[in-house]
């Protein structure tokens, strides 16, 4: 995270039954454990929607169709002790190849190599203890998520 710079980023929300498809991650500062949907930053230069099929592509290794805008999001946080500020492009898509459909937990790869766990979880769990991020990211798919697929 550079510091005084605004990320764009582009991410991608798969949809299954009530579940959506996230990455695990752990701030090393606090220990606490958050939930973010397949996705990352956008080249000077690229389309925020060339950039959530490029990345889709790098970290999971999947071709996605029916990509459709469901939002922007501006999301302020802090991030191992620093101050980290992003403007999110939300998409909704669909996976090419449906066995992603099929698999509870899998491996996705960082651009540095570093491995993470990509899993279905349902969008009840984060009105409870599990936390999705960007910020605003529940309230967005909360009046949209059944509509995902429309």
């Amino acid at each position: 995270m550079r510091k005084g710079i605004i990320r764009p980023l582009a991410i991608c929300i798969f949809q299954k039954g009530d579940s959506i498809l996230v990455s695990e991650g752990i701030d090393p500062k606090t220990g606490n454990y958050f939930y973010r949907p397949v996705g990352g930053g956008i080249e000077y230069g690229e389309r925020s929607s060339d950039a959530v099929i490029r990345e889709v592509k790098e970290e999971i290794g999947a071709d996605i169709c029916h990509l459709k805008l469901l939002g922007t999001l501006e999301n302020i946080f802090t991030y191992d002790g620093d101050l980290g500020h992003e403007i999110v492009q939300v998409y909704a898509a669909d996976f090419i190849d449906s066995s992603y459909y099929n698999l509870s937990i899998f491996k996705g790869k960082e651009d540095n190599g570093i491995e993470f766990d990509v899993m279905w979880k349902p969008l009840s769990d984060f009105q409870k203890e599990s936390r999705l991020v960007p910020e605003g990211l529940f309230e967005l798919l909360k009046s949209k998520v059944s509509k995902l697929s429309s």
